[in-house]
């Protein structure tokens, strides 16, 4: 069974085969009648056409038990800026939302800026997931994904630096109005703003503050779940072939490193008819020396081999074809 683990990351290099492997595996997945959810992160978009059907960022329906979606990343930070302005609006002085929108614009398309936001809308995705007994997670490659779930760690930092600060100045306001008394000329936006302080840094009553240490909580909690062994793990697909087979030891170093649970590597696209061996010619013959390699390279990790299809694996049927491949072909 390749989807061992509730929660399971398929990662590897651009054009290995990662969405028709997801795919497949989130099928058969559901085909064994567990309520399973597949989700890309890849802006490639290319899960709706393995699968043939329409997706978007929301939730919906493939078959009776497979559910999926496609997170794009652009979308998310525009949804993800527009909260933070309207969160904002709530709290600053109305003479300075004009300046404090710019300021949010420009930080918009600065680097990271997407993927932070894209790494806001997983961990929701990972909290709303309680009702699926299988959630697999079509990656986008390599490189990109290491810098999404590394995340997590500078990430809490950050946020929690922000609510020290936010905390610092609903305090310092505090104190300022009880030794200057009632302050003239004030507008109500400041007034407003001053007042999500007077109690304290009280969350309930600070919008800004409430938002910061919510996601503080939830990037602690996807950490936690990508951490956890007993319900995580991250799968690599590969093809036979020198390069991706170095990047995805250096990604498995990586997320060792991380603490987060490498479940095992998939060679995509062997050759099939057992003939991909020192002994074969041609394509075969190195497919074998890259075969033998993998073996070295990842014998303490489980393998799974699946053979190159002749024809393209599109639409259900093909996928299932594939899935019981993959299935047959694992290695202990």
């Amino acid at each position: 069974m390749l989807l061992t683990r509730r929660i399971s990351f398929l990662g590897g290099k651009g054009g290995v085969g990662k969405t028709t492997i997801a795919a497949s595996a989130a099928l058969a997945a559901a085909d064994a009648g567990q309520r399973t959810l597949l989700v890309s992160t890849d802006p490639a978009h290319s899960t709706s056409d393995v699968l043939q059907t329409r997706l978007g960022s929301d939730v919906r329906p493939v078959t009776q038990s497979l559910y999926a979606m496609e997170l794009d990343p652009e979308h998310e930070a525009e949804l993800y800026i527009s909260d933070v302005k309207e969160r904002l609006a709530e709290a600053v002085p109305p003479r300075l939302v004009a300046e404090v929108e710019r300021q949010i614009d420009v930080a918009k398309v600065s680097p990271g800026a997407g993927e932070a936001a894209l790494f806001e809308k997983f961990a929701r995705v990972l909290d709303d997931s309680a009702d699926y007994e299988r959630v697999v997670f079509d990656t986008a490659p390599t490189g990109q994904t290491l810098r999404l779930l590394g995340l997590p760690e500078s990430m809490t930092v950050w946020m929690s630096g922000l609510i020290q600060r936010r905390q610092k100045v609903s305090a310092l306001g505090k104190m300022w109005r009880n030794v200057a008394g009632a302050s003239a000329g004030r507008d109500s936006g400041e007034m407003r703003g001053e007042a999500a302080g007077d109690r304290g840094g009280d969350s309930d009553a600070d919008p800004v503050l409430t938002a910061l240490e919510q996601r503080r909580d939830r990037f602690v909690r996807a950490r936690e779940v990508l951490t956890d062994a007993a319900q995580t793990s991250f799968l690599f697909v590969l093809t036979p072939q020198r390069l991706p087979i170095l990047e995805t030891a250096r990604a498995v170093r990586t997320l060792r490193k991380y603490k987060i649970p490498v479940g095992g590597v998939i060679v995509n696209q062997v050759e099939p008819g057992g003939d991909a061996g020192p002994g074969g010619t041609g394509r075969s013959a190195r497919q074998g020396e890259f075969l033998e390699t993998i073996e070295t390279e990842f014998a303490d990790t489980p393998r799974w081999l699946v053979p190159r299809m002749e024809e393209e694996v599109v639409g259900l049927s093909a996928l299932r074809e594939l899935a019981g491949m993959m299935m047959a072909e694992t290695i202990p």
